[in-house]
């Protein structure tokens, strides 16, 4: 199966439709008046229905078992058709439209199962998904398509040139693969007033986000959160709480990082772990969502 492990948990809605055409106007007279032999065709079939979106991981293998949080059935009946309607709900890290389309089709057929000794000319017709929602994608923020990132790395070591950094670049991807431009990459050693001078410069140039790395820490030399602070303007603490609880589901040893979120003027100012591990992971926590803040810098509403 697809590692999903990098993903956050959202609300995952899924919509799937199936149809039944029968071929004679008794055959929905039997069902609406519940006189089909094998029983009641509209409440046996949700039964099988229901049962059929949780056992999906078991039946195909791509499929991650999951929990299933909602499932509602639907019936609608036009002239010779019945329109099967499921909706399936979950909050997960994957979504939920196999389920729903897999709990259609057993629908379905349960009713041609059920219906073909006094119908000899039923069709299955139409097993395809309505809508979906949920997941990363939904929350993409199309109101900005400018925005300008600068990343920092703080290390005494790569500024030295002792060692190659690399969660500086795991940040930078991140930032590409979310349209965001890069203005500036650099790297400084851990100084308390070169991390300050930079978050102060950038921000006189009006750029949107200012991401570091490094100096999070516990040790005498991680001093970027003492740098960052007296220069916020506001802290944002849901993001860099977002960040640990993210990062402490897969490493216990999270709750110890410092990581810092803030506004400075009109830029969004991020320090982050400097492993890249660390860095991989805070971003995942947090990005696309966090890309809304700059509508609601400019005065738009949640949605």
């Amino acid at each position: 199966m697809i590692d999903i492990t990098h993903k956050n948990n959202t609300l995952r809605v899924a919509t799937a439709q199936a149809i039944v055409k029968v071929s004679k106007p008794e055959t929905i007279v039997a069902i609406k008046e519940n006189k089909v032999p094998k029983g009641d065709v509209l409440a046996m079939s949700k039964a099988v229905g229901l049962l059929g979106v949780k056992k999906t991981a078991l039946l195909l293998a791509d499929c991650h078992p999951m929990p299933i949080e909602s499932t509602t059935i639907d019936y609608e009946i036009k002239d010779l058709a019945i329109y099967i309607y499921i909706t399936v709900k979950t909050i997960y890290k994957t979504g939920v439209e196999v389920e729903a389309m897999h709990g259609a089709s057993l629908v379905a057929l349960n009713m041609y199962d059920m219906l073909k000794p006094i119908d000899k000319g039923i069709e299955i017709q139409q097993i395809k998904l309505v809508d979906k929602k949920g997941g990363k994608s939904d929350f993409k923020d199309k109101f900005r398509q400018d925005l300008k990132a600068v990343v920092i790395v703080c290390s005494d070591t790569i500024s030295k040139g002792q060692k190659e950094d690399k969660a500086g670049k795991a940040i930078i991807d991140k930032l590409k693969e979310c349209g965001v431009t890069i203005a500036d990459y650099i790297i400084i050693p851990d100084e308390k007033a070169i991390i300050a001078e930079k978050a102060a410069f950038y921000a006189n140039e009006k750029v949107n986000l200012i991401i570091y790395t490094g100096g999070t820490g516990l040790s005498s030399r991680d001093v970027t959160p003492e740098a960052l602070r007296p220069l916020l303007d506001r802290e944002i603490k849901g993001i860099e709480e977002a960040i640990r609880a993210y990062g402490q589901d897969r490493t216990p040893y999270s709750m110890l990082s410092r990581s810092v979120a803030g506004v400075i003027k009109d830029s969004l100012v991020l320090a982050l772990p400097g492993s890249t591990n660390g860095a991989k992971e805070s971003m995942e926590a947090v990005f696309p969502a966090i890309l809304h803040a700059f509508r609601i810098l400019k005065g738009a509403r949640h949605d």
